[in-house]
């Protein structure tokens, strides 16, 4: 394993010494990065063939080259992580974990306005896949830690900076790999962040929200198996598998889950419902959720999602000829979980399924939470205020789920807090996997000063 370690000598600066603010070249760098990252395809199609060696060493090019000694770590060949060490003032202050992924989801060139692997800026605007998700903030990562050796500045706490493959397919050679392999590198990290929050998101009325994720919802992927008596497609068959594969999935596409709210979920929506002046009792027996998330007019889109599990059937499949009934029929579910939901979730599914049709996981990963009243947590609201004072920063929960899953096998508590600045009528959200994803030039330059001013602060 390489030595890890800065090129700032520890009596030049602490975390809050001078010359400890975004210069222009970071603010170039992150520009360059980005697009310069968005150039190097690593779209990731779940099939085994993506290669995160080009953009790993890209950012191992750039950690040397800033003094910041990179290790190299791969499960499968050309499938590589980067993760480096940056040592604090504080030796008895826990670490910090900053993570981002290399991969990306494929893209159809012929569905966008500019190639997705050009990374052309044109109009103040970077273009391609991975604007969003997220190698802008893996640009962000490097520009605020080069800027950081320049000015022999130092954190508090021991920053670890883990650039992870294969987030987008399951993570076996990327933070998996990471924490089960390499927990050593991570050693002393209680907290991490990662993505995806800390975007501006505009509430109506001028109103600017931040949501910073303090919880993901567990993902329950289901493979669903019904079998029965195959035979001639003209003759009665009351033990038809294809029959009880469609009722399975046509119980769980109509069940409506029950509202349970988690902790970041209920702080989210009382402190939606202040910031729209609805009044409401949380606490109140008999509480209408749904009706709630009506008057909180477009927050309600950051809530929504996360109030309850979800069961979405996805996929079918049964047969080889339409005039013959098979032995055997399977569907496929998408199914998200929240913290604390597992148990209620796998009950729900039994009854649904029925005695007829068998069910197991195809996937699945943890739900996760984090607490909302960390100084952590304050320490983001703090520097994304800062540099945007008429904001409010919010808790939510994630629908999906990220590499902080994996990383809280290690103990580590994970949030969503990759700072982005965007205009009204900048979907953000809609972006993630979209045709013509896109960050505004603005959005990177402040991202670097947040997550800069976050990092020294934590």
């Amino acid at each position: 394993m390489a030595e890890v370690g800065t090129a700032a000598d520890p009596a030049t600066a602490t975390a809050t010494g001078s010359g400890a603010e975004v210069d222009r070249r970071a603010l170039d760098e992150v520009v360059r990065f980005t697009s310069e990252l968005i150039r190097i395809d690593t779209s990731n199609a779940g099939d085994g063939r993506c290669r995160e060696r080009p953009a790993a060493e890209y950012v191992a090019e750039r950690l040397a080259g800033a003094g910041i000694a990179p290790t190299l770590l791969e499960r499968t060949k050309g499938r590589t992580n980067v993760v480096a060490r940056i040592e604090g003032t504080d030796p008895d202050a826990d670490a910090l974990l900053v993570h981002g992924h290399l991969d990306v989801v494929p893209a159809e060139p012929d569905e966008w306005s500019v190639h997705p692997f050009s990374g052309e800026v044109r109009d103040g605007v970077v273009w391609g896949r991975g604007a969003v998700d997220m190698k802008n903030t893996d640009a962000m990562m490097l520009a605020v830690v080069r800027r950081w050796a320049r000015a022999g500045v130092r954190p508090r706490r021991d920053i670890v900076l883990a650039f992870t493959a294969d987030e987008e397919a399951g993570a076996d050679d990327g933070a998996g790999f990471l924490a089960g392999r390499h927990p050593d590198l991570f050693e002393g990290c209680t907290e991490g962040i990662g993505e995806s929050g800390a975007f501006t998101f505009h509430a109506g009325d001028g109103l600017r929200l931040y949501p910073v994720a303090a919880g993901e919802r567990g993902t329950a992927w289901l493979k669903l198996t019904a079998t029965g008596r195959a035979g001639h497609g003209s003759k009665v068959n009351r033990d038809n598998a294809v029959s009880r594969i469609a009722a399975a999935v046509a119980r769980i596409g109509a069940y409506e889950w029950p509202v349970r709210l988690t902790p970041a979920v209920r702080a989210a929506l009382g402190e939606l419902a202040a910031l729209h002046a609805v009044e409401v009792d949380l606490d109140a027996p008999g509480l209408d959720v749904d009706a709630l998330l009506d008057r909180l007019g477009p927050s309600a889109e950051l809530v929504a999602p996360t109030v309850r599990n979800s069961t979405n059937p996805t996929m079918l499949t049964a047969g080889y000829k339409v005039n013959v009934i098979p032995g055997s029929a399977l569907a496929y579910v998408d199914g998200r979980v929240v913290p604390g939901g597992e148990a209620e979730f796998r009950a729900t599914l039994d009854e649904l399924t029925g005695p007829e049709v068998s069910w197991d996981y195809h996937h699945g990963s943890v739900a996760l939470q984090a607490p909302v009243d960390a100084p952590l947590f304050a320490a983001m609201r703090a520097a994304i205020e800062r540099f945007d004072p008429d904001a409010h920063t919010v808790p939510y929960c994630m629908s999906g789920g990220t590499d902080a899953k994996q990383f809280s096998r290690l103990g580590i508590t994970g949030y969503g807090f990759s700072p982005l600045r965007l205009p009204e009528g900048f979907d953000y959200q809609a972006l993630f996997h979209g045709v013509d994803e896109r960050v505004p030039v603005e959005g990177l330059h402040f991202g670097v000063r947040v997550l800069d001013h976050f990092l020294r602060a934590a």
